[in-house]
């Protein structure tokens, strides 16, 4: 059982940063491929991106691409997403996942494990 809580999300203009959080409970934290998801109002909820137990494998969509940064830090049982240049169509209910299966996926029904999301709005 992993429990997901998100952090981090709030109001910022068109352009500018943030850099969400979510933090896991359970001892085998490092063993879980890590996603971060969105969903906006009225639209399905989409991957954005997702994190290999090894660090260093990394999956992004194309739309955040060079912008969004995904990390985790296994000594800490955290996932974060640094977000920079954003735009106000990344506003969205952000939610941190874990999935154990072992390789990175991007479809939310493979995930086994949600937090309860946190609010990003980009303002023009």
């Amino acid at each position: 059982q992993v429990q997901l809580v998100e952090s981090g999300g709030g109001l910022v203009q068109a352009g500018g940063s943030l850099r969400l959080s979510c933090a896991a409970s359970g001892r085998t934290f490092s063993r879980y491929v890590m996603g971060w998801f969105r969903q906006a109002p009225g639209k399905e909820r989409e991957f954005v991106a997702a994190i290999s137990w090894n660090p260093s494998i990394t999956y992004y969509t194309d739309s955040v691409k060079g912008r969004f940064t995904i990390s985790r830090d296994n000594a800490k049982n955290t996932v974060y997403l640094q977000m920079n240049s954003l735009k106000p169509e990344d506003t969205a209910v952000y939610y941190c996942a874990a999935d154990w299966n072992g390789s990175i996926r991007s479809r939310a029904l493979d995930y086994d494990y949600w937090g309860q999301g946190t609010q990003v709005t980009v303002s023009s």
